[in-house]
């Protein structure tokens, strides 16, 4: 897959079918319309696209909305490129962007600049200044530019916006196994690998401390987690606490995952944690040695159940 980071970087050979949107999650949804996309494209010997923006619309027109987002733009790559899309766009949107009409839009953009053969939207999709155009209107400017216009149902856009929703909602309850079902794979957080205060070791449970830089990426409910990470060409299971580890009366937020048989210093490197299984609640235990006792008991569970399950 080709990845640009402008519209005007794209350069149009045959001609493209196209699909744009925010594809947040890039869920099972999100997958079915990718599929059409690539098998259209196959079919028609065009090249397919994926247009999307960043800054999401809403963090440029709504500068006020506290915006979580599932995935961060290296993480969405990432699966895009799993569906076999050819070209991914991911343009940046601000508001001068914003400003063109719909006919501009279709004209300048989707036409002169991408070679539209065909585009695949939702029949609630609105485009141009201010959203002013429907999918009628892009109808319309199909037949005058002379491309096609396929709609994605109203089935398909509800399942899209529930799942979407449901995936949010199950994470920030903690219902992994939910959310990870409607993603149709695991959710994960990325980041590079802090040095933190090192209790774990004293315990003799070392974690290592990830960072998300991101902070629109969102966090789910703190709490202990079974986790898997690819490190250096190896699957490490482990376990991982979302919190302020009240027992040492942290007070700031942090990620700290335990690596089961693992004890390579991996300090600044940029690793993915994929979450399996929420365990427990973060609570604030009276000794390290209770703590050192819990995650002893957290252990052996995360053990069996990967035994089980994974």
């Amino acid at each position: 897959m080709k990845t640009f980071h402008s519209i005007f970087d794209y350069t149009k050979s045959k001609k493209s079918i196209l699909t744009l949107g925010t594809f947040d999650g890039v869920h099972i949804g999100h997958q079915k319309i990718l599929r059409k996309l690539v098998n259209e494209a196959r079919k028609e010997d065009y090249e397919s696209i994926l247009l999307t923006f960043f800054p999401h619309p809403r963090m440029v027109l709504k500068q006020d909305s506290k915006i979580q987002l599932l995935n961060t733009i290296r993480e969405k790559t990432k699966l895009i490129e799993e569906n076999g899309v050819d070209n991914l766009i991911i343009h940046p949107f601000d508001t001068t962007f914003s400003e063109l009409s719909a006919e501009d839009f279709v004209k300048k953009i989707l036409i002169d600049q991408l070679n539209l053969g065909k585009i695949i939207i939702g029949y609630d999709h609105k485009f141009g200044k201010n959203r002013s155009a429907d999918i009628n209107d892009l109808i319309a400017l199909g037949k005058k530019y002379d491309f096609e216009v396929e709609q994605i149902s109203a089935k398909e856009i509800d399942d899209i916006s529930i799942s979407s929703t449901k995936i949010r909602n199950a994470l920030l309850d903690g219902n992994i196994e939910l959310a990870n079902i409607y993603l149709g794979n695991n959710y994960s957080l990325c980041g590079g690998i802090i040095e933190g205060k090192k209790i774990g070791r004293t315990m003799n449970y070392p974690t290592a401390n990830l960072k998300v830089d991101e902070d629109y990426k969102l966090i789910p409910k703190n709490g202990v987690y079974i986790v898997s990470s690819f490190i250096h060409n190896k699957t490490i299971f482990g376990m991982m606490n979302i919190g302020k580890n009240p027992t040492v009366n942290g007070v700031s937020e942090s990620i700290e995952i335990h690596f089961f048989d693992f004890d390579k210093e991996i300090y600044n490197e940029e690793i993915c944690v994929n979450l399996i299984s929420r365990i427990r609640d973060e609570k604030k235990f009276e000794s390290l040695e209770q703590l050192k006792k819990q995650l002893n008991l957290d252990e052996i569970y995360s053990k069996n159940y990967l035994s089980k399950n994974v």
